[in-house]
Parts: structure tokens; sequence; C-alpha cells
């Protein structure tokens, strides 16, 4: 039964979810690094630092899908898997939390223009809060597939 739910760890789906957090995560830190600007504004720092820390999460979990996909064997421990849990819902708040505050700012900064900012910076900024949308999308997904064959354990 915990082998057919897609999505939750140790399945393909999942591996292709962390993969997808990680592209798009890197996608939203290198459109925000772009300009060395961007450390004067605490949202952008705080999608630096978020980005920063989903990378190695999804990195790490990606591999051990990807090693569970290939040995066929899912590491579905209780302990684990709360552990898991409570990370992706932990990173999945602060990573939506970092994309709002991130598209707040660059749509301000684009409408105000104080200080001015080129639009071809305040779209990699607003490029960059997408990417962060998008992995705040994945990340979400896989803490609710993870959360739901919790009790099943």
């Amino acid at each position: 039964m915990l082998e057919e739910m897609p999505g939750s760890l140790g399945t393909s789906a999942s591996l292709a979810l962390r993969l997808g957090q990680t592209l798009f995560s890197s996608a939203s830190l290198f459109f925000m690094c772009l300009d060395v600007n961007f450390y004067g504004y605490t949202a952008f720092c705080f999608l630096v630092t978020v980005m920063g820390l989903v990378i190695p999460w999804s990195l790490t979990l990606g591999l051990v899908d990807g090693y569970s996909v290939f040995v066929k064997r899912p590491t579905r421990q209780p302990g684990v898997m709360t552990v898991i849990v409570v990370g992706d819902w932990v990173l999945s708040f602060l990573s939506l939390g970092a994309a709002c505050s991130t598209a707040s700012v660059a749509q301000v900064m684009m409408a105000e223009m104080v200080p001015p900012c080129p639009v071809k910076i305040c779209s990699r900024y607003s490029i960059s809060a997408a990417m962060a949308f998008l992995s705040w999308f994945l990340s979400f997904a896989s803490s609710l597939f993870n959360l739901w064959i919790l009790p099943k354990l």
C-alpha cells in the first residue's frame, strides 16, 4: 500500500519533485545573485538564505529517493519520516515567506523607483521570486505526500 503512494519518499515521483525543488531553488538563487546589490534589502537576503538551505535539503533527499528507486527499497522508518516531514514543512513555509517578501519588494521597487531600480535588475528579482514560488509549490507537495503516509507507518 505504501509503495503505491506517488510522491512519498522512495518513489520516482518524489525523486522528480526533489529534483524540481533543487532546480527551481538554484535558479532562484542564480537570478538573485546576478546583481551584487541584493544584500541591501532584507527580503532579498532572506530569499538567498532560504534557497541556500532548500538546495542541500532537496538534493540530499533526491539522492535518498534515487537510491530507493534504483535499489527498490524505500527507507520508511517512522523517526526518519517525521524528521523529513517536519523539515519539509519548515522549509516550505520559509520558502513561501521568502518568495512573497521578494515579490512584494521587487514590485514596490519597480512601481516607486526608490531607489532607482533598472527594469533589467528588478525583473531579475521578480524572476527569482517566481522560481522561489515554484520551488515552494513542489516542496509543499512533497511535504503533503510524506505527511499522508506518516500515520500509516
